[in-house]
């Protein structure tokens, strides 16, 4: 069954243009690299502030409210051109160890985030300005920070993976 849909994918007009094209995966690519780098890099401002090695002096509140909305626009353009790329290439993407693991890191990075959001950004008030936050922030900061150079170094290895 999942190979059928992988064929499907495959075989549809877009996915032919993108894979066969002379700009379609190239540009995607660039497009995914781009977006994806600045993902890293605006995520890598808030976990290096909770590290307490970055922005010493700035509240993080204000870190998070300034970066974390364009962050998510940045996001969608990565998941978007990324889900581009695989429908050129599902079969080859799908038993891919380095695009999986990116995919199950992915998932930790978003739980990370979710417990962040939920049990820990809420008592901010109380260390929003301290230069060292609590044990529970930078650890979430660590986690994160670590997770998405996974994240990234997987993605390089997704290309000497492929099959």
């Amino acid at each position: 069954m999942l190979k059928d849909i992988l064929n499907w994918l495959e075989d549809t007009p877009l996915a032919i243009m993108i894979s066969h094209g002379p700009f379609g995966f190239p540009a995607l690519e660039m497009v995914h690299v781009t977006a994806t780098t600045f993902v890293f890099g605006m995520i890598a401002i808030i976990d290096l502030r909770l590290l307490g090695l970055l922005a010493r002096n700035a509240a993080v509140s204000d870190l998070y409210r300034d970066v974390v909305p364009v962050t998510w626009v940045a996001f969608m353009v990565a998941a978007i051109s990324g889900c581009l790329l695989f429908t050129a290439q599902a079969h080859a993407y799908s038993v891919n160890f380095a695009f999986r693991m990116k995919f199950v890191v992915l998932a930790l990075i978003g739980l990370n985030m979710l417990v962040f959001r939920f049990l820990i950004y809420p008592s901010i008030a109380k260390w929003d300005r301290d230069a060292k936050p609590p044990l529970a922030a930078r650890l979430a900061g660590a986690v994160s920070l670590a997770g998405w150079m996974t994240v990234v170094a997987s993605a390089r290895w997704i290309a000497y993976l492929m099959i």
